[in-house]
């Protein structure tokens, strides 16, 4: 398994492997101040008992992109972002291949931050879609 690339901004940084991350095989593949966006194979890591992708692997994948383009975002001396609220429909099964995660901000507040999350296959049919709030906290 190819390693994480380490996340870095303001002399701060993340590092993403021995977590649900590597896990499941999430693989950041872009991230900028609009949009964070991350594949994930469909395999026996992400299955669930009939052979498809599991709902909750594809909703991992959607909070993943909304950290981490929320941890983008926020002033990592004085702050943390955390999960608060995430909701997926699941419009389509997969039973191999990989998925891809797009996710935009729609909403940048001081204390939030609502992400829209798109899961595509390869041929970018509609596998997903969800909505993340993540909460910004001080840190202690």
């Amino acid at each position: 398994m190819r390693k994480q690339p380490i996340i870095k901004r303001r002399r701060k940084k993340v590092e993403l492997n021995n977590t649900l991350i590597e896990l499941l095989g999430i693989e950041i593949v872009e991230l900028s101040e609009e949009r964070a966006i991350a594949t994930m194979p469909v395999d026996k890591r992400t299955h669930q008992p009939f052979g498809l992708l599991h709902g909750g692997a594809s909703v991992a994948l959607a909070e993943t992109v909304a950290s981490i383009g929320t941890f983008n975002l926020i002033d990592k001396e004085t702050e943390i972002c955390v999960g608060l609220e995430i909701n997926a429909n699941h419009l389509k099964g997969k039973k191999d291949g990989v998925v891809t995660a797009i996710g935009t901000v729609l909403h940048k507040g001081k204390t939030t931050m609502v992400w829209d999350i798109k899961i595509v296959d390869e041929n970018e049919a509609l596998i997903c879609v969800s909505r993340c709030t993540m909460a910004i906290l001080k840190k202690r």
